[in-house]
């Protein structure tokens, strides 16, 4: 019932309609495009990953080293899945007691532990993302306040930056 023309597969409907209905298509050229495809959504995807752990390591490195309760550069573990969603937790924590002390130092008024609430909140619904159906509203809201988090350690970083470290 399908004739083919050149290089593409007529159906018989699609001849009476005038359209064609299917390009034929080597099977490397599909894997080769589903491979790009992965790349670029893939790439997209780890983007504001990457710009997000460098806003935390820029406000880590803007608290004096006797403030820190974490290394600057270990915020960069957070991109090992599966482990991140528990190192997540001492990430919050730490910049949490590392803002905190750093603030105290430079007499800048604030909460005890800037942020710890909203980025504990952040990595309890990562973790129950894994819950099956209900993850799904887990994660969402996690996102938001994945964001919420983000901009309010690129505030306290900005606040920081602003104010001059004791000599």
């Amino acid at each position: 019932m399908t004739s083919l023309r050149g290089k593409y597969i007529v159906h018989p409907i699609g001849r009476l309609q005038g359209t064609v209905l299917m390009n034929s298509i080597d099977p490397a050229s599909l894997m080769a495009l589903g491979a790009t495809a992965i790349l670029i959504v893939c790439a997209l995807l780890l983007l504001p990953a990457i710009f997000y752990l460098l806003t935390l390591m820029k406000c880590l490195q803007r608290c004096a080293p006797a403030n820190r309760a974490l290394s600057p550069g270990l915020v960069w573990l957070l991109l090992i899945p599966l482990f991140n969603l528990i190192w997540n937790f001492f990430v919050v924590i730490n910049i949490a007691k590392s803002l905190g002390a750093e603030f105290r130092q430079r007499g800048i008024a604030a909460e005890p532990d800037p942020g710890k609430g909203v980025g504990l909140a952040m990595a309890i619904l990562a973790c129950c993302g894994l819950i099956p159906v209900a993850g799904l509203f887990a994660e969402l809201a996690g996102f938001v306040l994945w964001i919420i988090y983000w901009v309010a350690v690129a505030g306290f970083s900005n606040k920081l930056a602003a104010m001059a470290a004791p000599a």
